[in-house]
């Protein structure tokens, strides 16, 4: 008997043990058992998600012989099914792919692209950019590309039909799995935009048309129904024939731009993965038009001097920390999609540049005066398979429940990644970030993203993979992640639940968690730096590689599960 540790982030996702092992999940050949820990010890294989049930999913297909990307294929579909407010298949993503056979790194962009009747200037009303337009409804929406993306890694590197590992997900949007106390979070917070779409209101609200109370069962049976028609062939019966049909006569009904032709011309793609050395380490991650680059900017910089004698939270070390991310956001401006713009990743991630950037760093700018976003419409996974092959995975519909509608007879929530687009000259996004021509909106162009999943190496061997969710946060928490491990010498656990901070220089706010020591936030604010507490930025999750010993940790932030076999 295979013996596997899963570990539920909260009392609303422990009542999922009735689920795993039953009706959804049936490992009948697994030994289950919920821990108070929310980390997890393996030393055959490892998967981390933003929800117990996903991490369980992609368990069971590792331990019935799946490799690391079939686990990864079923714990984003998984997540799509008991996270729909941050991620499905009406959204999309990057997989980066370690293969330890051959020390190869892969990555696969499988972002959404605009739609091909996009214009530059499409949201443009009485003279000025309408940005509300591309953060909810119909022409908010982008070309989903999760399908295609999975189908894609399934074929090259996967040993399981897509059938295969969709089975867990089907099983649980059928059947019904317990809400978390995130997603019943997330809906109370979008309850009005829910309650005025028919399908995102018959499925997450109660019949009374109140938020569902953690614990309670949702099914998504139309989204089950859509998923087992994929057979498998996922990307030809969703971008071709009847679904790709019923799609675009919805979006031509409500006003939206998809059309069939959208959705038959949509390709991921397989692009050159980024890394850069630091401290004896290799770090690997997303090329454009992820912002992997940004996180190898910010470490570039930090590697000019030591910091693990400063102190995880000293002032010194946390003031070195928001100079150099604010560089790296302001050249975060010249990054977009590669097949429509240059982007200039060899001049950006040069040592020149970059200790230019330090230079720069070193001289504070005058802060401005604006309020901070905090929408965490993503999910993120990791996944380490017994043969030593790993894949970090980001996956999202953007914004909490994307466009705030749902194909209803597809069971599909819409995402809004449109909005990663720049609306105009200095428009802000929902994320405060403001836009630059390189991201201008153009037919069949795919958004700039802050999803940076990771891969560190030491003398070619995996030894820590991390990612995050939460929009620009992503970048400053993996970025904090990867000091934690490295430098501070960190467990996973603990470097998850370190406090953090973030700084995209527009608005020139420092974000700072309430968990941070109230010296050091003092300390800070009396070195002229404008802080915003908050509760929470984003959601990381890590987990550290060694023969035999591997070590995961998600995210109490948000939630989710961390297990092992």
């Amino acid at each position: 008997m295979v013996s596997m540790k899963v570990l539920f982030a909260s009392a609303s996702e422990r009542h999922a043990r009735a689920f795993i092992g039953a009706a959804t999940l049936a490992i009948s050949a697994l030994t289950i058992a919920a821990l108070p820990a929310r980390a997890a010890e393996a030393h055959r294989a490892m998967v981390v998600a933003e929800s117990a049930i996903a991490s369980s999913a992609g368990v069971e297909i590792l331990s019935h012989g799946g490799n690391a990307v079939d686990a990864a294929a079923a714990t984003v579909l998984m997540t799509g099914v008991t996270n729909p407010a941050a991620s499905g298949i009406g959204g999309g993503g990057f997989m980066l792919v370690y293969l330890a056979r051959t020390h190869s790194f892969y990555a696969l962009d499988y972002r959404e692209r605009a739609p091909l009747a996009a214009s530059a200037t499409m949201y443009v009303r009485s003279g000025k950019p309408d940005e509300e337009l591309a953060r909810s409804g119909s022409l908010a929406v982008a070309v989903p590309g999760e399908l295609a993306g999975l189908d894609a890694a399934l074929r090259r590197f996967g040993t399981m039909r897509f059938s295969t590992v969709a089975a867990p997900a089907i099983r649980v949007a059928e059947q019904g799995f317990p809400a978390t106390q995130h997603l019943v979070q997330d809906i109370v917070e979008t309850a009005p935009q829910i309650a005025a779409d028919p399908g995102l209101r018959a499925t997450y609200l109660t019949p009374a048309g109140a938020p569902p109370k953690p614990g309670d069962v949702l099914r998504e049976k139309a989204l089950g129904a859509t998923l087992r028609s994929l057979g498998d062939d996922p990307a030809g019966r969703f971008y071709h024939g009847e679904i790709a049909r019923t799609l675009a006569e919805w979006m031509k009904a409500h006003g939206g731009l998809i059309g069939t032709e959208d959705l038959a011309q949509y390709r991921p793609v397989w692009r050159t993965p980024l890394h850069r050395a630091y401290r004896g380490y290799e770090v690997w991650t997303m090329p454009p038009p992820s912002s992997g680059g940004v996180v190898l900017e910010i470490l570039g910089m930090l590697a000019g001097a030591p910091v693990a004698g400063l102190g995880v939270d000293s002032p010194p070390y946390l003031a070195r920390l928001i100079e150099v991310m604010r560089q790296g956001f302001i050249d975060r401006a010249q990054y977009a999609d590669p097949d429509f713009v240059h982007v200039p990743i060899d001049v950006l991630l040069s040592q020149r540049h970059i200790d230019e950037a330090l230079q720069r760093a070193l001289h504070r700018r005058a802060p401005a005066h604006l309020v901070p976003a905090s929408d965490h419409g993503t999910s993120n996974l990791l996944v380490v398979d017994k043969d030593g092959n790993v894949v970090a995975a980001t996956t999202t519909i953007n914004t909490i429940f994307g466009a705030k509608m749902m194909v209803a007879s597809l069971g599909l929530v819409l995402n809004d990644e449109m909005d990663d687009f720049s609306a105009g000259p200095g428009v802000p996004n929902a994320f405060k970030l403001e836009g630059a021509a390189a991201n201008e909106i153009a037919p069949g162009k795919r958004p700039l993203s802050s999803m940076s999943p990771t891969i560190v190496t030491r003398r070619g061997r995996p030894v820590l993979t991390t990612g995050a969710s939460g929009g620009p946060t992503i970048i400053s928490g993996v970025v904090q992640i990867a000091v934690d491990v490295l430098d501070f010498h960190l467990g996973p656990q603990a470097a998850v639940d370190e406090p953090r901070v973030h700084e995209q220089a527009a608005p020139d706010v420092v974000l700072v968690e309430t968990a941070m020591p109230a010296a050091t936030r003092r300390a800070l604010a009396e070195m002229g730096y404008q802080l915003k507490e908050v509760s929470a930025l984003g959601a990381v999750g890590a987990i550290t590689i060694a023969p035999g010993d591997l070590n995961g940790a998600f995210d109490p932030r948000k939630g989710g599960g961390a297990a092992g076999l």
